[in-house]
């Protein structure tokens, strides 16, 4: 048995975890009993510090006070019933309960049985002396504060919150004016009436408020709207307001009301009166409404989308704005489809841009929209603009008449199409005269008409015409028509754009056409920019045409070219820039000379072959970048379809019928004339041409999804032609080489996979993966061929062979180099480290494209390079 004396030796050894357990345990209770008492102070100090007392009348606060008092009251005692202190006792139970085999316990019983043997005694000793070692751990348990089940409804979570918005945005300074409202307290009796009083503007003036008893008696100036506050202290009827500046009646005798709040209205005077009290005169600052005004011309830019500037200012600021445009049917040329009465059409109406930053008192802006498929496209439309402030006042401009910009067609056709579209959106009696237009204009076709599609789909168009007219023209039929007819406008005007040639000429065309038509500078502009876009891109595919043919053939032309034929890509730029000179000039004669001259020399263009034939190194070289390119065209084409599938449910029923129209064939004529197919409204360019074309997004089965796939699958089985072609590797980097060709061929697959799968964003990562592994492969293959031509001694010599004078130049004067490739690698090759060289040469090409200040022109260009190597 545990002798006596030794128990209060444990109990000083557990003294400190004890008291932690009684401390805990005091909380518990104190928490579950007086929740509801610091919630409701909680509740309390935070209405005080926000001020709510200060925005209801003194018999609101007080009864709300009492309210409070007797919550609080009740909520203590109710507490006081509920707490009491935990024993000494109870805190060492909970303590001895957080450890295994409750040790206190058995360190403070006494042996019952057995206490006489000796062998029972020594093993209670033993039992005994390894309790008091895991007693003399103990580490006092953390108290649970939670009271969730007590407050179901987190109440006091409320009041926390509360309490936390009132400190961050109130003040302990707003509580003092509960002791101005007690009925005749002591410092009001003892210090005489006392009044105070704001002025506080409309907030969308963004002007401070005015302390009325910092400001001297006087005339005194306030923004329209403004709102004043008065409170007056002490004995009631000792202080006064009298005021004219008001909507208020006007009472006979001033008011005492000790709480006053009223809107300036007018100019007018404002008194307090009585002891301390002061005058002043106001003089309202009126709101003004705001002004807008035609800062300019409205122009267009050649696809049709109009630019209009406008200025507007207010006092305070515009928030919001509105251009209204309607016919002006008295300036309209009543000739042709124009000379019946038009169908009722609504005035447009486009909300105006405000500023997304700075200041909106005022400022300059300007309306950019598109008008060109509406009917009265380059009509006269009179424009009005309309802008309102915050106070809800608006302001309108005078009403202007324009041309209403649109898009302009230089093709004749084009035009001629777009016009009868007008007509017959002008009113739907043109709908016969329309369809007769259209049959004279496709009398002949082999005249007019570049491609059998567009042809066939204005005889689809046509005959769809002439179907629903005669059953009456709805308005949603005319729309379905009148949509069609633009989409065949728009492809007359641009034709099909996949052929380089083709497109360098309908650029030459529509320029010169553009000319003819007296279009504006901006139009000349773009189309001039359109020009040497379509003019680069013939060059680049003349040179990749001609440097796969590879033939004999190529050189006769090389011997019977002229020195003197030869230009420059300065001289190509030169002449352009002289044309665009002209045109800006009025000089429109001279200007289609010299773009004559420029067409003949592009059309008599060529691009020769150096002389001599391509190593297998060389043309494997070639092949692996040509794949690289083609590539990177399959993914940017995956990344356009991925973003295509956003938007494509609002079109999808539309896109499907389209879909069915793409798989009309040409010589059917008994399918042309049926509604739904051929020719529907919609229908894009290069639909219906023999099914060579790309289904369009949205159609049923992912036509384009499968085609990416194929195309896919296409490019993986030539790289693995190409690598099997491949020398063998000399060096580390061509075995490093074939193995990066190798990871680009499985993340192609990967690709294919996941195009089949129809997964877009995971095929173009593994499309990224390939086109960095092609690289990196074409990289060290060139590492490998360098190092090859060293070894065997034909480095420096082999470049040096060879007359520099013979060798076969393009039409603008530029080296086809070695094996027939564009330019040399003269002087690159040389020195010990031209890997070095390589690198920073292409770091220096990176950082100037992506220099934004750097014309848009040469950025294009770096963009190119980097692109090709």
């Amino acid at each position: 048995m545990r002798d006596r004396a030794e128990t209060p030796e444990i109990l000083t050894r557990l003294r400190r975890p004890l008291r932690l357990t009684w401390w805990g345990m005091a909380a518990e209770r104190a928490a579950r009993a007086f929740w509801p008492l610091w919630s409701v102070l909680a509740a309390t100090l935070a209405a005080l510090m926000l001020g709510l007392q200060d925005m209801v009348p003194v018999e609101a606060v007080w009864t709300a006070g009492a309210v409070a008092a007797l919550g609080a009251l009740w909520a203590l005692y109710r507490g006081l019933r509920q707490f009491r202190w935990p024993r000494e006792v109870e805190a060492l139970a909970r303590l001895d309960a957080t450890m295994p085999g409750r040790p206190i316990a058995s360190v403070l019983d006494a042996q019952a049985v057995g206490a006489t043997d000796a062998a029972s005694a020594a093993v209670w000793r033993a039992h005994q002396a390894r309790m008091a070692a895991r007693a003399a751990e103990a580490r006092a348990p953390r108290p649970n504060l939670s009271v969730a089940r007590r407050d179901p409804f987190a109440l006091r979570y409320v009041a926390l919150l509360a309490l936390a918005v009132a400190l961050l945005f109130g003040s302990v300074l707003r509580i003092g004016s509960v002791a101005d409202m007690a009925p005749g307290q002591a410092q009001a009796l003892a210090g005489g009436p006392a009044w105070e009083g704001w002025v506080e503007p409309p907030g969308y003036t963004r002007l401070p408020s005015v302390y009325l008893n910092d400001i001297r008696p006087g005339e005194l100036s306030v923004a329209e709207g403004s709102e004043v506050t008065l409170r007056l202290y002490g004995e009631v009827g000792e202080l006064a307001v009298a005021e004219s500046v008001s909507d208020r009646p006007v009472p006979e005798e001033p008011s005492a009301e000790p709480n006053q709040v009223f809107a300036v209205a007018r100019d007018g005077r404002l008194a307090v009166e009585g002891p301390g009290g002061r005058t002043w005169e106001i003089a309202l600052r009126p709101d003004s409404a705001p002004d807008v005004a035609l800062a300019g011309e409205a122009e267009a830019s050649a696809q049709g989308e109009m630019t209009l500037p406008f200025a507007a200012s207010d006092d305070y600021g515009v928030v919001a704005g509105t251009a209204r445009l309607e016919l002006d049917l008295a300036a309209v040329d009543r000739q042709y489809g124009l000379a019946a009465e038009p169908e009722a059409r609504p005035a447009i109406e486009v909300p105006l841009p405000m500023p997304v930053s700075g200041d909106r008192a005022d400022f300059e802006e300007t309306l950019i929209e598109d008008f060109s498929k509406h009917p009265w496209s380059n009509l006269p439309v009179k424009v009005r603009l309309t802008v309102e402030d915050a106070a809800g006042q608006t302001g309108a401009s005078e009403p202007q008449t324009l041309t209403l910009p649109g898009r302009r067609f230089f093709d004749p056709l084009a035009a001629a199409v777009a016009e009868q579209r007008r007509d017959l959106l002008w009113t739907r009696d043109n709908a016969g005269r329309v369809a007769q237009v259209l049959r004279a204009v496709s009398y002949l076709p082999e005249d007019v008409f570049r491609s059998e599609t567009s042809y066939l789909r204005l005889r689809v168009i046509l005959r769809r015409l002439e179907t629903f007219t005669r059953h009456g023209l709805t308005e949603t039929q005319r729309d379905e028509v009148a949509e069609a007819l633009w989409d065949l406008a728009i492809l007359l005007e641009e034709g099909d754009l996949g052929d380089a040639l083709e497109r360098l000429r309908r650029a030459q065309d529509r320029l010169a056409e553009a000319m003819r038509n007296g279009a504006s500078d901006e139009e000349i502009a773009e189309l001039m920019q359109e020009l040497r876009e379509a003019t680069d891109d013939y060059l680049r595919e003349l040179a990749r045409r001609d440097m796969q043919e590879g033939e004999e053939g190529q050189q006769n032309q090389q011997a019977q070219q002229a020195p003197g034929m030869q230009m420059t890509q300065d001289d190509l730029q030169e002449m352009m820039d002289r044309i665009q000179e002209l045109m800006e000039q009025g000089r429109m004669a001279e200007a289609q000379e010299a773009l004559r001259q420029l067409q003949e020399m592009m059309e008599n263009m060529r691009v020769t072959q150096g002389e001599g034939q391509p190593s297998p190194g060389q043309e494997a070289m070639e092949g692996l970048a040509e794949t690289l390119r083609e590539q990177q065209g399959l993914s940017d084409e995956a990344f356009r379809e991925l973003q295509e599938q956003f938007d494509r449910g609002d079109r999808q029923g539309q896109q499907q019928g389209e879909g069915q129209q793409g798989q009309q064939q040409p010589g059917q004529p008994g399918q042309q004339g049926q509604p739904g197919q051929q020719g529907q409204p919609g229908q894009q360019p290069g639909q219906g041409q023999g099914g060579q074309q790309q289904a369009e997004p949205g159609e049923e089965g992912q036509g384009l999804g499968e085609s990416l796939e194929e195309r896919q699958r296409a490019l993986r089985d030539e790289l693995n032609r190409q690598r099997q072609g491949l020398p063998d590797p000399g060096s580390e980097a061509g075995e490093a080489g074939r193995e990066a060709l190798d990871r680009a061929e499985d993340a192609m697959e990967g690709a294919e996979r996941a195009l089949g799968e129809g997964d877009l964003a995971e095929a173009i990562d593994r499309q990224a993966e390939a086109m960095d592994a092609l690289r990196d492969g074409i990289r060290n293959m060139g590492e490998d061929m360098a190092q090859e031509g060293q070894r065997n001694g034909q480095g420096e010599q082999g470049m040096a062979e060879g007359d520099p004078s013979e060798e076969s130049r393009d039409p603008l004067g530029r080296s086809a180099g070695s094996g027939g490739q564009m330019g040399t690698e003269e002087n690159l090759l040389q020195g010990e480290d031209v890997y070095r060289r390589a690198r920073d040469l292409l770091e220096e090409l990176r950082r100037r494209s992506g220099e934004a200040e750097r014309p848009e022109v040469e950025r294009d260009y770096l963009e190119r390079l980097l692109e090709r190597f």
